[in-house]
């Protein structure tokens, strides 16, 4: 081996560059949610599941009661109507919205689909 090649070979090779640097990006610090914002999400999740859940049962249950007898079947399509009409109607209240939103036919969507397996 001739240790000169070598030795030429290492100075006639460029100088490697480190690679730019990245930007530092700063973290954002979260703003501090306040208490009342926090109260109003939890008391409408636990209003949703708790009307959400009778109305949806009511509405599934009205299907197999409209076969044996027509009018109580559509009796309970009507309540489970009610219930999620009034369950969208108070979590519109809690976030101090107008109860006359688009949102509020979201409450009667159980029904109008189980509208279609009664009628």
């Amino acid at each position: 081996m001739d240790d000169t090649t070598d030795a030429g070979r290492r100075e006639s090779a460029p100088e490697q560059t480190p690679p730019p640097r990245r930007p530092v990006r700063r973290r954002r610090t979260p703003r501090p949610m306040n208490i009342e914002t926090v109260q109003r999400w939890v008391v409408s999740a636990v209003l949703f599941h708790v009307g959400t859940v009778p109305a949806v049962t009511l509405a599934v249950y009205s299907i197999g009661v409209s076969r044996d007898d027509f009018g109580r079947g559509v009796g309970l399509w009507i309540m489970s109507g009610v219930i999620g009409l009034l369950t969208a109607a108070g979590i519109l209240a809690i976030f101090r919205r107008t109860p006359l939103s688009p949102w509020l036919p979201l409450g009667i969507l159980p029904t109008a689909i189980t509208g279609f397996y009664i009628f």
